[in-house]
């Protein structure tokens, strides 16, 4: 089957904010943003901040703290034909089963998040289960091209496993190095443009804006674009805030597409704060997109298995408990679940 073009995709009429592209690259439209200089997070990040993240080197400390299962795999066979079903595989992977179809988030199985396997982060907690071992996979959503978000090893393991029955929506910019990859369904869209999903007409995606960038080499700073992912049922609603900093955004996420009933927003990776705020949110941050984009339920990623930054590495879930019970919501309304852990989502 051919590739798809951004051509054959339905753009959404709307007066939401666009992304800035000019002189062949992309850039943030926000007034949040402020532009990362390599050298001085560099120098902070090596020399004058303290690193707090204390990961155990002991995997019974880590078994206890952040338990990895194996998923109920009948479970994963057979989804719930009312409410969206989510598995956290880890970091920004996730599972997503609603309305007919099995969706994965951002996945990545590989040691190291790296251009090499042999150097680069490496993660402190495995995968629950193998690419081999998953159930029949509709579609994958990419937020942008970092490493620890396109992993090139995971995104050919799963083509090997699905082929041509496997659909790629991507953000601009990104289309031909799938296709390079062997990927043959790859949608490639910009912000606010919804594509039917052509095996089921009932299923929209649709690619929203987030506040971050794109880079995998020396030479390609923000040529492709980056962003989040609506997935619209005919029953359910699904958002994955991708990698973000926190910025209005969601408020016209939330105003077009929500409520919704699951969203899976990151809440690592976040310290210090002058040097990722605006391209990670914490977990105040996250508590805000969660209200923002009208989310009856959200899921915390982004944190417990790669070391990126420098909070201690169980302080994710915990400081999301404590911005919950400031903003007066319920701790069943935005939680963690452990790496292999499945949860059915309902209004």
């Amino acid at each position: 089957m051919a590739a798809i073009d951004v051509k054959d995709s339905n753009i959404l009429q709307s007066t939401r904010t666009k992304p800035v592209y000019a002189n062949g690259v992309y850039n943030n439209p926000w007034t949040t943003w402020v532009e990362p200089s390599f050298c001085k997070v560099l120098y902070r990040m090596l020399v004058k901040e303290k690193d707090h993240s204390k990961i155990p080197s002991e995997k019974q400390e880590l078994d206890k703290h952040l338990p990895v299962q194996k998923p109920d795999f009948d479970q994963l066979m057979n989804p719930p034909k009312s409410g969206v079903q989510a598995t956290w595989i880890g970091h920004a992977s996730v599972l997503v089963q609603l309305d007919g179809i099995t969706v994965i988030t951002d996945p990545i199985f590989s040691e190291r998040c790296s251009m090499f396997q042999w150097i680069g982060p490496k993660r402190y907690r495995p995968p629950p289960f193998k690419i081999d071992e998953l159930p029949v996979l509709d579609a994958v959503v990419i937020s942008h091209n970092h490493y620890d978000h396109l992993d090139h090893g995971s995104v050919v393991s799963l083509n090997k496993k699905f082929g041509d029955e496997l659909w790629w929506y991507v953000p601009m910019g990104t289309r031909r190095w799938m296709l390079d990859c062997g990927c043959k369904n790859v949608v490639e869209l910009s912000w606010w443009e919804e594509h039917r999903h052509s095996p089921d007409q009932n299923i929209t995606f649709c690619l929203t804006p987030s506040q971050h960038w794109c880079k995998r080499t020396a030479t390609d700073t923000n040529k492709a674009l980056w962003g989040s992912w609506v997935i619209k049922g005919p029953n359910h609603r699904f958002f994955f805030a991708g990698d973000t900093g926190y910025c209005e955004a969601f408020k016209q996420i939330g105003e077009e597409y929500g409520p919704f009933d699951l969203s899976a927003i990151p809440i690592g990776a976040y310290a210090p704060r002058y040097v990722m705020k605006s391209q990670h949110v914490d977990p105040e941050e996250a508590v805000l997109i969660h209200q923002d984009v009208k989310s009856s339920n959200s899921l915390g990623i982004h944190w417990g298995t790669f070391k990126l930054t420098y909070e201690f590495y169980l302080e994710p879930k915990t400081k999301l408990a404590e911005e919950l019970k400031k903003s007066d919501l319920s701790d069943d309304c935005f939680v963690t679940l452990n790496h292999g852990e499945t949860r059915i989502f309902r209004k």
